[in-house]
């Protein structure tokens, strides 16, 4: 297979599947079935380029977030559930609330089901971070949503930016025999890693202004009121008909008002792209592994939803009366559809940095 760099909005389109995938479940060892294909994937066809490393950022973010919600059902206290593992001095406070007291498993279990299922989607997101280009997510972004795309990729580039600013600045005080560990080691990196980070932005300022980005060609105000109306109908329509998809009890709400609402959408950026007059440098192309790649990620979560009333129990473990989770094979199955990128897409070896 031809090493290449695939088009970064696969590898997007591929992590937010896997991601609303784990919005489907609490089970903990789907979720953990998740973030293993995720890291399988971005471990066999990551590149060497800095965003590459920052994976393990979000590995830490999604451990953080576990954490956290964990002691926050300590630090609330309650009794959910009959299965009381300590209790702790109860402190009272106004309205009836109180901090700490007695702690049941099932509260610890639905605290650690909820922050590793948010957690898992955090990992999905540093999936697509780690392989996919942020450079060249830029140049996919359509005319309408130029601006915004600039934005939404300069703010993605912020981790990674961090990780190999930290890495390099911590390969530089070893070199130096510097200390490192302490408030010294933390001191003597975060000065220059800021440092290093308004060198970044005041660069990339003046690259954007450079390039012409933020201007527009003159459009007539019945055309601006129009691309508005439509953009934001679009919205309103794609939101409420989300709701309805979720709802479920209005029919009317659902499918239909969600497809009308991406319509016009479309429209108004369709429309809203001719303000923005600019050119691509080598357009990224959309081959049959980037469909594939797509067809792996969409596929386990399509498979996942449609498997959802095939024992569902397993889905979310039940938590009174308390059980332990289990797994069923159906579902398995079908969040390893997700790992098939892993060997579809294709390797890369050479990173232009």
């Amino acid at each position: 297979m031809r090493s290449r760099a695939l088009h970064p909005g696969a590898w997007w389109a591929w992590a937010l599947s896997l991601a609303v995938a784990a919005s489907r479940t609490t089970n903990p060892l789907l979720l953990g079935l998740i973030i293993a294909v995720a890291g399988f994937v971005v471990a066999n066809r990551r590149s060497d380029a800095p965003w590459a490393l920052a994976f393990r950022l979000y590995v830490y973010v999604g451990a953080v977030i576990v954490a956290s919600r964990v002691l926050f059902r300590i630090l609330l206290g309650g009794e959910d559930g009959g299965h009381v593992l300590f209790t702790l001095p109860r402190i009272p406070l106004a309205a009836g609330l109180a901090l700490f007291g007695p702690t049941t498993a099932e509260a610890l279990l639905g605290g650690l089901y909820d922050g590793l299922r948010l957690a898992t989607m955090v990992v999905c997101v540093g999936a697509a971070n780690a392989l996919a280009n942020p450079k060249r997510l830029l140049k996919a972004v359509p005319g309408a949503l130029s601006e915004v795309g600039t934005a939404v990729t300069v703010a993605l580039t912020v981790a990674p930016q961090l990780v190999e600013s930290v890495q390099r600045v911590r390969r530089a005080r070893r070199l130096r025999a510097g200390p490192a560990r302490g408030l010294r080691a933390v001191k003597g990196i975060v000065v220059p890693v800021l440092e290093d980070a308004m060198e970044r932005s005041l660069r990339l300022a003046a690259a954007m202004d450079s390039r012409g980005y933020g201007r527009r060609a003159y459009l007539g105000v019945r055309l601006r009121a129009l691309i508005a109306a439509c953009v934001l109908a679009g919205l309103a329509g794609v939101c409420v008909g989300v709701y309805g998809v979720l709802d479920g009890t209005s029919s009317w709400l659902g499918l239909p008002l969600l497809a009308a609402g991406l319509a016009v959408a479309v429209a108004g950026f369709v429309l809203g792209g001719r303000r923005v007059r600019r050119t691509a440098y080598r357009p990224d192309p959309w081959g049959w592994p980037e469909t594939l790649v797509v067809a792996a990620g969409v596929g386990a979560c399509v498979l996942l939803f449609a498997t959802a009333r095939v024992d569902p129990g397993r889905l979310f473990p039940s938590l009174s009366p308390l059980r332990w989770p289990e797994v069923s094979w159906v579902h398995a199955l079908s969040l390893l559809v997700g790992a098939l990128p892993a060997v579809l897409a294709p390797p890369v070896r050479e990173v232009v940095r």
